[in-house]
Order: C-alpha cells, then structure tokens, then sequence
C-alpha cells in the first residue's frame, strides 16, 4: 500500500522543526491534522476574526486534499475546536457547510475550548476523507435522523462508506437547541447512548462494531462525576470493548450540557478477519472497572486509545512532569501497537490533549517529543491544551490511529 504524505509549499507551519505532516493518505483513507489560520512562520493570523480563522483553516485542508487527490466532497468527518460561546458554535456549523457544500455531508463534532494552543487562535479543525486507492469516489450512506441535535443541511448524524461508520457527536441537545436534563451527566449520557445506538442501527451497525469512542464531559476535574457516567457508558458494551479516550472540559457552550459522545464503526462479516484487541501485560488500568481495551485492529486499520502516564493501579506517574509523561505516553502508544506488530512508524494520525494554554512553550514542550518519535515523514498531528486532565498530577493524554501495509 502506497502511502502519500503532505505538507505544500507556502502551508503553515510551526515555529520549530518536526518530523509531522500536515495530512497523510493511506490505502482509502486520508487524515489531516488540525488546520488553522497560521503563517509559514507560525504566526496566529487575523486575530479576533472567527470567520476568517475558520475560512483560512478549511482553505488549508482543501489544499491538503487537493495535494492528495481528493477534494470536500469526500470528506466522512469534521472535528472541529474552537474558542466561543453557543451563539459561535451556530455560525461555525452554517459557514462550515457552506464552505463544504451539500453533497458531502460529513458527519461532525463541535468542541468549545477555553484557549487553542498558540495566543488569539480561535479555531483548529481536522477532517477525515475517504476514496478507493483507484481515485474512483467511495459511495457513502449519509444519514440525518429526527430528535437528534440540528445540523445544517450539509451535515449528517451517521455516515457509513463500506464497512465503516462515523458518527457526529450524541449529545442531550434537541433539534430546537434546548438541553434535555441539564446539568444531569447520568442522564444526558444515558441519552447519547440510545441515540447513538439509534445512529448505528441506521446503517446496519451496533454498539458491538465501536472500534473507537470518544467523550467529553464536564466535570469538577476531580472524578466525581466521571465515575457514575463512565460505568453507565460502560454497561452499554461487552468485554472486550472498544478503545476509548475521555477528556475533561470546563464548560460546553449550551448551558447545562454536561458530556458529549462520537464513535467510529467498522463492521466486519463473518467471513472477514475478526477483531483483535490489546491490553499489553502491566499496562496502566483506570481506577474503576471498564470493558474497554488499549487498543484493537480489524483489518489493517489499529485505533489506540488515549495513552497516559499511570501504572496498572492506576497511580499517576511522573505526575506534573510534562517531558517524563510525554516519554512514558509515547512508550505506552508504542506497547499497544506492538501487540499488533505495528510500530510508530505506521501511525498516520495523532491527536493529543495536555494539560496547558495558548502558549507555544506549553505545547513546544511535549511536541518536539512527540514528533521525534517518529521517521519522517510523521502523521499527521493535533494538539489540544486543556485547563486538567481527569487523573490529578496527570498532564498529558495521546491517542492515535494506524494503517498497516
């Protein structure tokens, strides 16, 4: 399998030296690192301007397709962060599916964060495209179901393209933008549960098929709150489980939205490879009971979940101490791919959340760790700074996927 890296002439750039691309084309599938509105030299640009953030961000992605041979009209997801309130999240969600059209129809999680790694960055947005290795398009089941959240017409709640499927966020928000229990984390999230086996059961899925989950939530940063809602997510699934990351958030946009839910498929036949799992021997544990494996591959596809710096008792290591966590996450990532025989090497995308703000040395320093465990060319990469992670002392969470030839 031929594998194609990109990184244009005149794109962004950081302001130090890594072995990441900007976006990376594996076989049928093709990932972008979080685009934004930088310079060559890394400098923020408009700064106050949303829609010009946002506008610049999405015109470096179409670039990145455009150097890979695919354009927005292949698009399957759209993760985007971004600094507002709920009146920002509205106009991003119209301006995106202007940008991107009507015959897409990409599903999409929207993520409010107080800060975006680098001072006055207002938006960072990844996408996620799909096309068969013959460049013809890959034909897509595009899905918006009723009583989920609004979503512009360019959107869907659940796509499915062969036999994976990606949905937008589940989450307790009516299509009128109303919470539905606010401020209730058990119950919103026994609601993105259903709705997201709704979702699933739309295009021939189900929970079973979850090869990768992901959660935000709003909690106290100590715990309380995680644990009811986390055993409650988790009794949805068998052992073994999907791999999974979760990530602490101050606030969501809607008042009284507590937790957000978005979830990748991949549903093989009976005559297909089976999925397998891993949870290398000694590797860290959460503190409370959970189905969900470090990492599995069906296929040649490998989704890890996010990695951190605990033991297996689930005790904080090196905690505070960014580089030693960084090592320690990056030697875990490289744990779990192992047991599939994969190495870093095979990693085309990275997203990382650490504890920091809109500070480049905040980031600079797990970065330059991160980008030198790769050979170049490197995946492509997001960074995500975030006031605490879950764990107290814990300070840094990397989740990845990979693509073995």
């Amino acid at each position: 399998m031929t594998r194609r890296y990109s990184f244009p002439d005149g794109h962004w750039d950081w302001p130090v030296k890594l072995t990441h691309h900007h976006a990376v084309r594996a076989g049928d599938m093709i990932f972008t690192g979080g685009q934004v509105d930088l310079d060559a030299q890394g400098n923020v640009r408009n700064i106050g301007d949303l829609t010009a953030q946002c506008r610049n961000s999405m015109a470096y992605m179409a670039n990145l397709f455009s150097d890979l041979g695919v354009d927005f009209d292949d698009l399957v997801r759209v993760v985007v962060y971004y600094v507002g309130d709920a009146n920002d999240e509205g106009h991003l969600l119209e301006l995106l599916s202007q940008i991107i059209g009507d015959t897409a129809r990409p599903v999409i999680s929207m993520i409010n964060m107080p800060e975006l790694c680098y001072p006055d960055m207002l938006t960072e947005i990844e996408g996620v495209a799909m096309r068969r290795p013959d460049d013809a398009r890959t034909p897509k089941q595009c899905h918006r179901l009723e009583d989920m959240p609004y979503l512009p017409d360019g959107f869907s709640h659940v796509v499915r393209v062969g036999d994976t499927v990606f949905t937008s966020e589940m989450s307790a928000l009516t299509p009128h933008g109303t919470v539905e229990a606010p401020d209730n984390i058990p119950a919103q999230t026994a609601k993105n549960m259903e709705r997201l086996k709704r979702a699933l059961s739309t295009v021939d899925a189900g929970l079973h098929d979850i090869v990768k989950l992901n959660t935000f939530y709003q909690d106290d940063l100590h715990g309380r709150s995680w644990k009811k809602a986390a055993s409650l997510r988790a009794s949805y699934f068998s052992d073994p489980g999907p791999a999974a990351t979760g990530i602490p958030v101050p606030s969501f946009a809607q008042e009284g939205l507590k937790t957000k839910i978005a979830a990748t498929a991949i549903c093989s036949s009976a005559t297909d490879e089976p999925k397998n799992f891993a949870w290398p021997d000694g590797h860290w544990n959460w503190t409370t009971p959970l189905p969900y494996k470090h990492g599995n591959r069906c296929g040649n596809v490998i989704h890890i979940g996010g990695q951190v710096a605990l033991d297996n008792q689930a005790q904080v290591l090196q905690p505070g101490d960014m580089v030693a966590q960084t090592k320690i996450a990056m030697k875990n990532l490289s744990k779990v791919l192992a047991e599939f025989g994969a190495t870093l090497d095979d990693v085309v995308k990275v997203t990382t959340f650490y504890q920091g703000n809109a500070s480049a040395e905040a980031l600079h320093e797990n970065l330059l760790i991160r980008s030198n465990s790769y050979t170049a060319p490197g995946p492509a990469t997001t960074g995500i700074p975030i006031p605490a992670l879950f764990y107290e002392g814990m300070v840094i969470e990397i989740e990845a996927i990979a693509i073995l030839d």
